[in-house]
């Protein structure tokens, strides 16, 4: 039985609820939906750094890389999420995101430091 838009972003079942794949399926799509939004939300912070940032060459702050990984290790372990799911997911996402924030800075500021 087909779901209604609104139905989709519901949550039907649990871990320990859910009986079937259909369930299963059910929940992942949901969550991947809710993931993009998230994700959505923290690409447009990478604009408004790249607006914010004076030199392209700021862009890439390794510090700043180490201490957000050290921060989701923490949450992730207090929360129970893998941390061999956590850390490539999560350095993957960060170096996706700078590899955005460059684009980004290029196109806000064309010329501008582009070494």
């Amino acid at each position: 039985m087909p779901h209604s838009i609104k139905d989709r972003m519901t949550q039907y079942h649990t871990r320990d609820t859910a009986e079937t794949m259909a369930d299963v399926r059910h929940e992942v799509d949901r969550l991947d939906r809710l993931l993009v939004e998230l994700l959505v939300e923290r690409q447009s912070f990478m604009d408004a750094a790249a607006r914010i940032k004076g030199t392209r060459k700021s862009v890439l702050d390794r510090p700043r890389i180490e201490d957000v990984v050290a921060k989701v290790k923490a949450e992730a372990t207090k929360k129970g999420l893998s941390l061999a799911i956590a850390v490539p997911v999560w350095r993957t996402l960060i170096d996706r995101c700078i590899a955005y924030e460059f684009e980004s800075f290029d196109r806000l500021k064309p010329g501008l430091d582009n070494s």
